[in-house]
């Protein structure tokens, strides 16, 4: 792929609104169709927000009211706001476009920032994003709490993709862990070849705010930050340079190939 620059929307008390972003990534979107601009990657904190996918549930919505603005990614309701580093890699890919491929790169560049900050993270079968696996169920029960999972997601989770399967993923949880936590979360919609929204980070949230929702749909996993995992405060001003050195090495040394047909 060709060089990728780095826009910074705003961070800290410049958090950018949603809206303003979304028209931010719509514009850029338009331009790197049009090739007037390189592939661009816009990295920002939100203020605080719930967004939600095409397939998200009214179940899975806030019970107490609080605004959702609805949007034209995949996948399901999740939460933005202070302290979690967002990215939206506007990039060209070639015809018909590998999602699965795409989402593999991004979370491969997270894992890779994970793994900088000394934390193990992994993908798994059928889910995207970047995850925290549980401790083994055989092991004494960590702390933070959790479900004990006697099912098959396999079997019952509408959101689980087939396709993301293969030994860069690990097992489904059938209740052989204890609770799995999502780190990083990923959505994404392509339109005309070119690849819209992204990625969000879990640096420092308040993660509490993923209580009122059921965050992507996913009821029987949690949620974690860089922060909770390594038991210090990592700013966002600390992963944002390491963040933007693996995009760089991943997708510019990637080599896109349409989806096989």
């Amino acid at each position: 792929m060709s060089e990728l620059r780095f826009v910074h929307l705003g961070f800290g008390a410049d958090a950018v609104e949603y809206q303003a972003a979304w028209q931010e990534q719509r514009r850029v979107h338009a331009a790197r169709f049009a090739d007037e601009i390189p592939d661009t990657c816009l990295l920002l904190e939100h203020q605080a927000v719930y967004t939600a996918g095409r397939r998200t549930a009214d179940s899975e919505r806030p019970l107490d009211g609080t605004p959702v603005v609805d949007v034209d990614r995949g996948g399901k309701i999740t939460w933005h706001g202070p302290g979690q580093l967002v990215g939206y890699p506007i990039l060209k890919l070639p015809r018909p476009v590998d999602v699965v491929a795409h989402v593999r790169r991004l979370e491969e560049a997270l894992i890779r920032v994970c793994a900088d900050f000394g934390l193990e993270t992994s993908r798994i079968e059928g889910r995207s994003g970047v995850w925290v696996l549980g401790d083994p169920a055989d092991a004494p029960a960590a702390s933070l709490g959790g479900l004990s999972l006697d099912f098959d997601p396999r079997l019952t989770d509408e959101l689980f993709d087939p396709r993301l399967a293969g030994p860069e993923y690990a097992p489904s949880n059938a209740g052989q862990r204890g609770e799995d936590r999502k780190l990083a979360a990923i959505g994404i919609r392509v339109a005309k070849g070119v690849t819209m929204h992204g990625f969000a980070l879990n640096c420092e949230p308040d993660n509490t705010s993923f209580d009122r929702i059921v965050p992507c749909g996913i009821r029987d996993a949690g949620v974690t930050s860089l922060s909770a995992e390594l038991g210090r405060t990592v700013p966002v001003s600390e992963v944002l340079p390491v963040v933007e050195k693996r995009l760089r090495e991943v997708l510019e040394t990637a080599d896109p190939l349409p989806r096989a047909v």
